[in-house]
């Protein structure tokens, strides 16, 4: 059986021992000869490769390691890159969040103002990221989830049109295992799913069993009640705990589908901003919590020399990557929620849009399953939504401050193009390093 290289880009991410670890946990299915980290950040990735390299060590030794911050060294000889950068680490996140809270206005990694500061940090990272591997192996797969999925989705669309990138997200798939959870069954791989919608902005419209059995009664009851929170949450973060409960009013403005839990910040964005502490948002929390326990697991592997008593783990989203690299590998086709251009999947919607719903996947990559039309609700957040991906990409491009202005104005979570543009002059300054020179 073949075996694959590959290059983890963002390497000295929190999420890259995860994933490291759920590689080796699905070798059986998907071989590995060569695992690389590549990341711009060398004394950050210094600490993550080095208890990466001790777990390969004492799990895969048969398996060659490379750390890198040279990008020919790290391209060369690679099936697939795995790819998930943060341009701006979170200190720049924390500034997404904090800044449009000042104003009022919902402060998110992904949505709103937050959301576009990011995509435009993003844009140029992905691209770089993908020109190397077409570079150095052009026959790789480019396998991206990183953030925010739909602007760098419309960016490599409209600057890459014909790379080997798929942009994937792994809320659906939270949210789908939850949903498995709360029917009793043992993986969320017994559901066949039908969804449509932008990337974290989506809604189910089917979920079945293997037997053709309708679930959704069960779920919109529970949901109706309870949101998507499960037992486990109750002992979780906080955050996260509010944003499951809250499916339940987000569920209530369309009870024919189930929600992806991102869109509250946009139907609910006032409750958004009153619960948010803008002394402390979520990127804090991050930094307090998931930052600390992964660089600390990491520097205590390097100390002892040894993965024992280590509590690094597997991450859901990983599983899903694995899924996808082993569709791309051994032409399974296998239904997978991703985002591509919608080309008519969506009968009433823009056929340039970068939409998130069920493909085939397969050596040649994603066939995307047919939608059909969808309701006017949707239809008509979508379009709102979808105008301000294109006009960031349209900013990064053009270098165009009129037009990322007109982004900010058009997200439904912000009140007034007064308030957008003093956002945006905020913005500015704090992403001075990072943006292009806008005019």
């Amino acid at each position: 059986m073949k075996k694959f290289s590959i290059t983890i880009a963002g390497g000295g991410s929190t999420f890259t021992p995860g994933i490291v670890l759920m590689l080796l946990d699905n070798q059986d299915r998907f071989p590995i000869r060569k695992i690389k980290l590549y990341d711009n950040d060398g004394d950050r990735q210094a600490i993550v490769a080095g208890a990466c390299r001790i777990i390969l060590r004492e799990k895969a030794p048969n398996i060659e390691f490379v750390e890198t911050t040279d990008p020919e060294t790290a391209f060369t000889d690679i099936d697939f890159v795995m790819a998930h950068i943060r341009v701006g680490k979170y200190a720049m996140r924390e500034k997404d969040e904090k800044i449009p809270l000042q104003y009022d206005v919902l402060g998110q990694e992904t949505c709103g103002p937050g959301g576009i500061a990011y995509g435009m940090r993003s844009i140029g990272g992905v691209i770089e990221i993908l020109d190397y591997m077409e570079k150095y192996s052009p026959n790789a797969w480019m396998l991206n989830y990183s953030n925010p999925a739909a602007i760098v989705a419309e960016a490599t669309r409209r600057l890459r049109p014909n790379s080997k990138i798929l942009n994937i997200c792994d809320m659906p798939v939270g949210i789908e295992s939850r949903m498995a959870n709360i029917l009793g069954l043992k993986s969320r791989k017994e559901m066949i799913v039908r969804y449509f919608g932008l990337n974290h902005f989506g809604w189910w419209t089917s979920i079945k069993d293997k037997a053709g059995n309708d679930l959704m009664p069960k779920l919109k009851e529970y949901v109706s009640k309870n949101g998507y929170v499960t037992e486990a949450d109750k002992s979780g973060e906080k955050s996260w705990y509010e944003t499951f409960a809250k499916a339940k009013d987000v569920y209530a403005v369309d009870p024919d589908t189930l929600p992806n839990t991102y869109l509250k910040y946009y139907l609910y964005q006032d409750y958004a901003v009153k619960h948010s502490d803008k002394n402390y948002t979520r990127a804090n929390e991050v930094m307090d919590g998931r930052e600390k326990f992964v660089f600390g697991e990491c520097r205590k592997v390097i100390k002892t020399n040894s993965i024992k008593d280590c509590k690094l783990h597997t991450e859901e989203h990983a599983s899903y990557i694995v899924d996808l690299a082993t569709a791309i590998a051994f032409n399974t086709h296998e239904r997978m929620l991703l985002i591509v251009e919608n080309n008519g999947a969506i009968q009433n919607f823009d056929p340039t849009a970068m939409v998130e719903i069920p493909c085939l996947v397969g050596s040649s990559g994603p066939e995307p399953l047919c939608v059909g039309k969808i309701p006017q609700f949707q239809k008509g957040l979508m379009e709102q939504q979808v105008s301000v991906e294109k006009l960031v990409v349209e900013a990064w491009v053009e270098r165009s401050y009129q037009k990322l202005w007109q982004a900010i104005t058009l997200s439904k979570t912000v009140p007034s193009a007064g308030i957008a543009k003093k956002i945006l002059d905020e913005l500015m300054k704090a992403n001075k390093e990072y943006w292009p020179e806008l005019k």
